[in-house]
């Protein structure tokens, strides 16, 4: 079962090496990019994109700038880093696995700041492998986690995709659906188009046709009366930042899958990793939510009386969410993923 490698490093090892997600399914181009300008440019245009995606091309992005200004003197070195880091950090505000990714290389490069640029670059190339490698993991610990959720011949709907495209690994949402197929069950997926860029129909019945796993597209909008037709057995999701009452920020359109699947009795799971967990947000208002630019929503009069609402996020509210998967198992309400509970290494309770 080919599953694509959407974020990794060059094979000459001086470059971040990403699949350029705009040109799919037309096109299959890979990118090597070597600046800050390049990454930066990447992420927010969405050449790379999925919350743990952005955050390994953020590590090995700036580990890459450190290694290509590692010949300067030490102050200049330590200055021009922080403002890459700084400029990757920012390159989007409402997946947290970013800010989270470039953080950890901070640190890093902070702790081993008495040495020479060459070694405190290395340490970075290091760091930045440590996550990529990480990732790949944590992908198949949510895949086996949620396992047991995808009974043989489950049909299972989807939104946006949080697939292998979205992550250094199998994915998140997808991983579970990915080892039921090597398991041998039967399943297959219904993949919501995810209006205005596609993403479900481009990105995830791309990857999972060429996976080998039978996906069926729907237009946003038809979702409920599938739903209600009783074709769907459950619903899996990705999330790019979950608050510690369990509220989940995903792709625009996930909270009215939620409230349908309430509806009529559909487990609706959120899979994604640990570093996706936010213990400084207490709830979904206090998430910064993305707003993308008009251009990106299919036509519309002109004029100064038309305007385009486009956040490319909502929010779930935790008490939709029947389970969160996470690399550390399953979840259930009631959630708690604050500060003290990170700290103490507590999870809810899982099952």
């Amino acid at each position: 079962m080919p599953i694509i490698q959407s974020v990794r490093w060059s094979p000459g090892g001086d470059a971040l090496r990403i699949v350029d997600q705009r040109r799919l399914p037309e096109e299959y181009v890979e990118r090597d990019l070597t600046t800050v300008e390049e990454v930066c440019d990447a992420i927010r245009t969405l050449a790379v994109r999925g919350a743990p995606a952005i955050g390994v091309a953020g590590a090995i992005g700036l580990a890459v700038v450190a290694a290509s200004i590692a010949d300067r003197p030490p102050a200049e070195f330590a200055e021009r880093l922080e403002r890459a880091a700084n400029a990757i950090r920012c390159a989007r505000p409402t997946a947290v696995n970013l800010p989270w990714a470039v953080d950890r290389m901070r640190a890093r490069a902070r702790a081993d700041s008495g040495l020479a640029p060459r070694a405190v670059a290395e340490a970075l190339r290091a760091e930045a492998t440590a996550i990529l490698d990480e990732d790949r993991a944590m992908c198949r610990r949510i895949g086996e986690a949620g396992l047991p959720l995808v009974p043989d011949g489950a049909r299972v709907l989807t939104h946006c995709n949080a697939g292998a495209l979205a992550t250094a690994g199998i994915g998140t949402a997808l991983a579970p659906v990915y080892l039921a197929a090597e398991a041998g069950r039967r399943v297959s997926v219904y993949a919501d188009e995810t209006r205005p860029l596609l993403q479900g129909s481009r990105l995830t019945a791309w990857e999972l046709s060429r996976a080998g796993i039978p996906v069926t597209v729907l237009t946003d909008s038809m979702a409920a009366s599938l739903m209600r037709g009783g074709e769907v057995d459950l619903v899996i999701v990705g999330a790019d930042r979950i608050a510690a009452n369990g509220d989940v920020a995903n792709k625009v359109g996930t909270y009215a899958l939620a409230v349908v699947a309430h509806h009529h009795g559909i487990p609706f799971y959120v899979a994604a990793p640990t570093s996706t967990l936010d213990p400084d947000a207490p709830d979904g208002d206090a998430i910064e939510i993305e707003h993308r630019p008009a251009a990106e929503v299919a036509v519309a009069p002109a004029g100064p009386l038309v305007r385009v609402h486009n956040p490319a996020f909502d929010i779930t509210p935790a008490d939709l969410v029947t389970a969160i998967v996470t690399d550390a198992g399953v979840s259930r309400a009631p959630y708690d993923f604050g500060r003290r509970a990170k700290e103490e290494g507590l999870l809810p309770s899982t099952a």
